[in-house]
């Protein structure tokens, strides 16, 4: 009989291809129905790693767990958000799609548009978005349209363009963006058994902090959770209106995908930091690359370096968090993105000039 209940248990586990995709997974809370043409690439479902390095850092019995979205399809978050957005532009009988980007939206936007048999346009602020992005737009097919000025620019192009023809715009002003992302909390509160009493979470258009909120109080609501998370934002300091208070005219950061100074979801986010109890604050480069570097050659997570923010700012932070803790940091984006930002910011040793010789690479490993 025990042997029988293993088996009948290990026959009931769910396998990776059960995975439907996030739509499917939560239909329920989601804005769709049976006419909605579930355009998925199976995102979602993505780990919560527990980070015991850093962990060890903040100290007094606080437990850090990684929310990795840098392991959806096209390596962001932004896919959370791209598959209702995209699903919904179908079944309104969209033919193309329209967004302005730093490089993630981009990719998201491209791959799902193409999966839907959608055209797909993207204006990027020329010679700022990261060279894994762009990369990825361009084989899914994007249209490409750089221009000289910054996201915030290119933004308010791309809705003026929407406003004036027959295009849908897949920013994150587009409401079900948020609906997507909102998601990505009901995986955290699904894999803890309650919400964490931290998220902290990088902040660029602060469309994700708004949608975490909203999936943290609809579960809360429909009773899966009993509490709510403290919110923490963080921004880059070369990058941060929503810490100044005022819009960043020319933000500057090595965080590209946070490099925003003008965030649309301004409101909806300084609305979460007030109902949340939470709090913004500026991280410089510095500590984003020591936070970078730490996650990789101690966690062994390769994160892009906006990601990384969430973590920096938690260890600017960490003497405020409670004893016994649960917290977790979202990393938001793949390192794959930007990988000249490793390349360039590592402590790896790397031994050039070797002969190819067995007892010369041998000596070089202390042998």
């Amino acid at each position: 009989m025990p042997l029988l209940r293993s088996l009948r248990t290990l026959a009931a586990r769910p396998t990776h291809q059960d995975w439907p995709g996030l739509i499917e997974a939560y239909r329920r809370w989601l804005p769709v129905s049976n006419q909605t043409p579930v355009i998925s690439l199976r995102e979602g479902a993505t780990p919560l790693i527990p980070a015991p390095t850093i962990a060890e850092r903040v100290g007094r019995g606080v437990k850090v767990y990684l929310k990795y979205d840098g392991l959806n399809p096209t390596g962001s978050f932004k896919d959370r958000g791209m598959t209702m957005a995209i699903s919904k532009a179908k079944e309104a009988g969209s033919e193309a799609v329209i967004c302005a980007s730093t490089g993630n939206t981009s990719a998201a936007a491209a791959a799902y548009a193409r999966r839907g048999g959608m055209r797909a346009f993207v204006l990027i602020p020329d010679g700022y978005v990261a060279q894994g992005k762009l990369a990825q737009a361009l084989l899914y097919g994007a249209e490409m349209i750089a221009i000289q000025g910054n996201f915030d620019r290119a933004l308010a192009i791309v809705q003026e363009v929407a406003n004036q023809y027959p295009i849908t715009l897949v920013n994150s002003v587009n409401p079900y963006r948020l609906q997507g992302q909102k998601t990505a909390a009901f995986e955290v509160i699904d894999a803890l058994g309650e919400a964490p009493d931290w998220l902290c979470i990088p902040v660029g258009n602060a469309g994700n902090i708004t949608a975490y909120w909203m999936g943290f109080n609809e579960y809360r609501q429909a009773g899966r959770s009993r509490t709510l998370p403290r919110m923490m934002g963080f921004q880059a300091a070369g990058s941060a209106p929503l810490v100044m208070g005022h819009t960043i005219e020319h933000p500057d950061t090595i965080a590209t995908a946070i490099r925003i100074g003008n965030p649309v979801n301004r409101d909806n986010a300084l609305k979460v930091e007030a109902e949340s109890h939470g709090g913004f604050m500026a991280v410089t480069d510095a500590e984003i690359l020591e936070a970078y570097k730490l996650l990789g050659s101690g966690e062994g997570v390769f994160c892009e370096p906006a990601s990384a923010a969430s973590v920096a700012g938690l260890l600017k932070r960490r003497d405020e968090v409670p004893a016994g803790a649960t917290v977790v940091c979202v990393l938001t984006g793949n390192g794959l993105k930007d990988p000249s930002t490793a390349i360039e910011h590592n402590e790896a040793r790397f031994h050039t000039g070797l002969d190819a010789d067995t007892a010369a690479v041998a000596k070089v490993m202390g042998f």
